[in-house]
């Protein structure tokens, strides 16, 4: 048996650090932005043209950069019906049918969103006010999707090898786990 001692904890480290980075700069920048706006609009009477839409951008992009992490950490919403009635020797095969159930659901919706930016682009499509083009987020979306997709697909296969006893340690399943 082989243990996770591979470079991709440190990998995977740097791309949550650099996620949560830019999910907090434009969470913070968004926070500025409406701060600033309230603030013009109560006490000058001057709100900042176009805050609606930039705040609606910013939040997509929060939202979906925010998105792999999540996967990553495994920290979604979930209901533990079957959990009690769960043997515990099986909990890995599972883990491992969730995740590529989830693997599944996102890498359609990434394809779909991916065909969406397309035709955003070939369009034209811009937002309302401020005339920006929406294709942009839209790829980033689809591109963060793909990204969620691929962290649960190693989710399962980290399961897997554990499960099957190919991991001694260091697992999904090991106390602490490798998140």
């Amino acid at each position: 048996m082989t243990s996770m001692s591979t470079p991709w904890p440190r990998v995977g480290r740097a791309m949550q650090l650099g996620l949560e980075g830019v999910a907090g700069a434009t969470l913070f920048a968004m926070m500025l932005l409406t701060t600033a706006d309230v603030t013009g609009r109560y006490f000058f009477n001057s709100p900042i043209l176009g805050a609606v839409e930039l705040t609606q951008l910013m939040l997509a992009a929060v939202i979906f950069l925010s998105l792999p992490v999540v996967c990553w950490r495994e920290e979604h919403v979930s209901v533990d019906l079957l959990d009690a009635i769960f043997p515990a020797r099986w909990i890995w095969l599972r883990q491992v049918i969730v995740n590529l159930i989830v693997t599944a659901a996102l890498w359609v919706m990434a394809g779909r969103v991916w065909a969406l930016g397309v035709r955003a682009f070939e369009w034209g499509d811009v937002t309302e006010f401020l005339r920006i083009p929406t294709g942009y987020l839209i790829y980033l979306m689809a591109i963060m999707l793909a990204v969620s997709a691929l962290l649960t697909l190693g989710r399962a296969l980290g399961y897997l090898l554990e499960g099957v006893g190919a991991v001694a340690r260091g697992g999904p399943l090991s106390p602490g786990g490798d998140k």
